[in-house]
This record gives C-alpha cells, structure tokens and sequence, in this order.
C-alpha cells in the first residue's frame, strides 16, 4: 500500500508498505484523512533529542521510552479519521463502511503502542492503518471526515482549559496561536469564557484567532500582552524559552499559568517572581479518553468549527512538501493528509 514515512529527517513517499493485518482485536480501517501536528515536525527535525530525552525519563520514572530506529523508515500520522474495512478473529465491532476515529493507541499481543512514531505500527499518513475495537468512535451527525480528524488537537485543548479550572467571567490570555493555541481558544469559547485575549506575532494566526473565538488579538511585536490585559488564567502555548519567564515576570498575582506548549530545549525561569505573586504554575500533555469523546462530540454538534483550522490537504505524495510549507505560520495552521 501507499503511505509517507519519515527518513533521514524527510517525508518520503512509498508505494510498497505491506498492508497491516489485523489481530484478535483489532480493525483494519481505511485512513480517510489525517492532520500533520506540530509534533510530527518537531520529530522530523529533532527525532534524535526527542528520543534521548524519552530514554532519560525512562530511566528515572520507569517505563515510557520509545522504541525507535531513526536509520529505518518511521511511520506517522495521530490526527485521523477512517473507515472501518474488516475486524481481526474474534473481534465484535462496527460494521464495514462505518466511519470513525479515535485515541492514537493499538493494544496487541504484545503490549501498547501509542500511534505517535514507530518503525512498525503504521500511522494516519498511510492508506490503511489498524485500530483497537474497544477504543473506536462512530464519527456522529454525519461530521465531515476531515473535520473529524482534529478531534485529537482539539482534545489537548480541552485537557488544557479543564485543568485551568477558568471560570466564564475569568480573563484568559492565550499565548501563541499555533493549532494548539487555536484548540485552546476553541475551548474557551465553548465554555462560554466571556474574555479571550490572544497573541501571536503572525498576522494571520491573529485572524484565526478571531474566527475560532478570541474577542482581542495583540502583536507581541508591537507591545507586551500584559500592557493591556489583566489575565487570571495565561496558556503558554509557544513552547520556547524565555515564554514562562516572562510570564512570570508580568503577570498579576496569584495567576494561574497554564503551560501547553512543549519546550525541548533547556530553559531558565527566575522562581522569585512566581514566589512573590503566589502564581500557580500547571503543565499539561495531551487528554484522557472522555475528553477526546467530549472533543469529537463537540465537533459533531457544531460547538467548535474547525473549518476555517484547516489551511491545505495534500495527498500522501505531497506529504514532504506540506512539512516544508508549515514551517512557515503566515501561510498555513492546518495540512490534511487524504490518501
């Protein structure tokens, strides 16, 4: 089968992927369309680290490296949608023709493995891929395959706002208005937050920051968000260092920092003025199952409209290129992948 695998650092395209075979289990579905997250390129370019650091943490806490082989072909893609094509032995589940999605796992006889990176468990930048039954979602209310992909991102959003605790009459500043940030903002508008400043240096993220429910957008290049907002709750979704100082330094006491953004590089933060100002300081990662359901049905009830999200579909040929294009924010948020 077709698919587009990450080697040497570039996407590649390959028209000879065995096709996966279902376990007892397991499902084997059609990938109808597929998102390339910002983690996806962060790998590309910085598999090695991204690795070193897994086994590092590994090592303290037990468990959690990744297996992988950077000198063979890495197969991607977590932000899917699919059609569900046949069952494994024994295996009771939706019926062929049934389109779903869900969270980036496969059980097998041989443990769990996440659908993040991995030289053998194909991902959503294929034509075919496997799922476990128990975790599959009918995609609802006749939801648009491609919109229903982005329940993934959509869910770290909503991870990130409930562990936020904000109220509707809290102020929220959302720094960085990546698809990250866009999901928090989508988040925060369907809570009903009456407040959502956000800021990001890109013109056009500004705008969709506007489309997808920010009330004010600022230019961090034009003046510090904090000189004309008073947040109670700040995400940092920019993911370099220096944000989180920064923060630190301006915000008001007893906020609440919420950071979203994945750092991987060393950072220095100056713990006095979080002390002094009793800031609260929360990292969070990902979502639980009932938070990706919450994100998919809010999706299927016209709650959040990814719609203007999604910025490019290319096929999986063009999967190489689309990583390049989304280097750069002032042209594109989102890239669908359709095989």
């Amino acid at each position: 089968m077709r698919a587009a695998v990450l080697r040497g650092g570039r996407m590649v395209y390959r028209d000879d992927v065995p096709d996966p075979i279902p376990e007892p289990g397991q499902v084997l579905v059609a990938v109808r369309s597929c998102g390339i997250c910002g983690s996806d390129l962060h790998f590309a370019a910085h598999g090695a680290e991204v690795l070193s650091l897994s086994d590092e943490m590994a090592s303290s806490f037990g468990g959690g490296a990744m297996h992988v082989d950077l000198s063979n072909d890495v197969f991607m893609g977590h932000e899917f949608s699919a059609e569900v094509l046949e069952a494994g032995p024994d295996t009771d589940t939706h019926p062929p023709g049934t389109l779903v999605t869900s969270v980036p796992v496969l059980m097998s006889a041989k443990g769990v493995e996440p659908i993040v990176y991995s030289n053998n468990t194909v991902g959503g930048y294929a034509e075919r891929m496997l799922l476990s039954a128990p975790f599959l979602l009918p995609i609802p209310n006749g939801l648009d395959p491609k919109h229903a992909a982005l329940t993934e991102p959509m869910a770290v959003g909503l991870h990130a706002v409930n562990k936020s605790g904000i109220q509707r009459g809290e102020t929220a500043l959302v720094l960085g208005c990546g698809p990250i940030g866009i999901a928090v903002i989508a988040s925060l508008r369907a809570r009903g937050v009456e407040t959502i400043a956000a800021a990001d240096f890109s013109p056009k993220r500004r705008e969709l920051a506007t489309a997808m429910g920010a009330h004010e957008t600022i230019d961090p290049a034009q003046a510090s968000p904090f000189d004309s907002v008073t947040p109670k709750v700040v995400f940092e979704a920019v993911g370099v260092p220096g944000i989180i100082d920064d923060v630190m330094r301006r915000a008001a006491h007893g906020t609440r920092l919420i950071i979203v953004g994945v750092c991987m590089e060393p950072d220095t933060v100056h713990p006095f003025f979080a002390i002094a100002k009793e800031i609260n300081v929360q990292f969070v990662l990902a979502y639980d199952p009932t938070e990706f359901a919450a994100s998919l049905r809010a999706l299927a009830e016209g709650e959040i409209d990814v719609a203007p999200v999604i910025t490019g579909d290319v096929g999986l040929d063009g999967v190489g290129e689309a990583f390049d294009d989304l280097a750069d924010p002032a042209r594109h948020c989102k890239i669908l992948v359709t095989p």
